[in-house]
């Protein structure tokens, strides 16, 4: 058997496929910061006691730069930036309830005093979505992002009619969760 090596790219290729990272690097990065406050939001409500928010916003900038050369532009980059920031919190969320939480000895004192009511206001929302379902969650926050109904059931796979639904529903739980508070 004759040993043959395998052809060695000229150097004029490797510079072009340096270039070629290089430029996928920076529109990547372009790309995260345009995003970032949506990204932060999605991990915001993911947030758990064991699963902080830079963790899952790492998790999920990790995944999406994984992810992006496969992305193949077929919908718009905030729709495919919202599945997989949705996906990766969820499936992170599900690695978490097998670990069992770690309870601390002093409780953390909220360091902001709240002076701006529409930041209280805002808190109390949250906290109530934060009790929603996971799904439920999912369809709210698209919905204050001010996602279409359409752009809603392609990032989650439901149906037009059935988003409808579930946001109808969703808002009444939240009413009601009001309410109570």
């Amino acid at each position: 058997m004759i040993y043959r090596p395998f052809p060695r790219p000229t150097v004029q290729k490797q510079l072009e496929r340096n270039e070629k990272m290089e430029n996928a690097e920076q529109e990547f990065v372009s790309v995260i910061r345009e995003y970032e406050r949506v990204i932060y939001k999605v991990c915001y409500l993911y947030t758990t006691p064991n699963a902080t928010l830079n963790d899952l916003y790492q998790e999920v900038v990790l995944n999406l730069w994984k992810a992006f050369p496969k992305f193949r532009r077929e919908c718009k980059i905030s729709t495919w930036i919202y599945r997989i920031a949705l996906n990766t919190c969820i499936s992170f969320i599900r690695k978490e309830k097998n670990i069992p939480e770690i309870v601390t000895l002093t409780q953390e004192t909220d360091r902001t005093e709240e002076t701006d009511e529409t930041q209280a206001m805002l808190r109390q929302l949250y906290r109530m979505i934060n009790r929603l379902g996971q799904l439920e969650k999912s369809i709210i926050l698209l919905y204050l992002e001010e996602k279409s109904y359409e752009e809603i059931a392609e990032i989650t796979g439901l149906t037009l009619t059935n988003v409808a639904t579930k946001l109808s529903r969703i808002k009444d739980k939240l009413k009601k969760m009001n309410k109570e508070e």
